[in-house]
């Protein structure tokens, strides 16, 4: 795990567009082969997506390491992306910005947390599942594999 004591979080803005699309590409690549195509947020406008949601980048220093991208709705928040560059995944980044989106969810009074990833992305679901995520339902998606929807439960909010 990097030192939480010197990682910080920043929103995104226009000028960062380039940056959240390059750190979405390499942290998504390792999920061609798996698919057999770009998954979905490699694909992304990202000049667009900075305006439309908040995307939360995570530095140590000047060295960006992960990004989470969220959008509230009426009673949940949800999690449209999270990214950590390849050679910084499995420090607990991830892990990290989940917590990030849960003070956020909390912050705003909402109770529940979502997220939909793809089946073959095995590794990320045990991770959303060991912090609490359920899985409420799978089923195909339209560019083939299976999309996975899961949520979780926080203090209860006001849903």
């Amino acid at each position: 795990m990097s030192n939480i004591s010197q990682l910080r979080i920043r929103r995104a803005g226009p000028r960062d567009a380039d940056a959240v699309r390059s750190l979405t590409r390499a942290a998504y690549a390792q999920w061609i082969p798996a698919i057999g195509r770009e998954p979905l947020p490699m694909k992304a406008d990202y000049e667009k997506a900075v305006h439309e949601h908040e995307i939360d980048l995570l530095y140590a220093g000047d060295d960006l390491r992960a990004l989470i991208e969220v959008f509230l709705t009426a009673d949940h928040l949800f999690i449209e992306n999270i990214a950590v560059a390849p050679e910084h995944q499995g420090k607990g980044l991830g892990h990290h910005l989940l917590t990030h989106a849960e003070t956020k969810a909390k912050s705003a009074g909402l109770g529940e947390l979502r997220l939909l990833t793809n089946q073959a992305f095995a590794s990320n679901v045990r991770l959303y599942q060991s912090v609490g995520f359920r899985i409420d339902r799978t089923e195909p998606h339209f560019g083939g594999g299976t999309t996975v929807y899961m949520s979780k439960q926080l203090w209860g909010g006001e849903s």
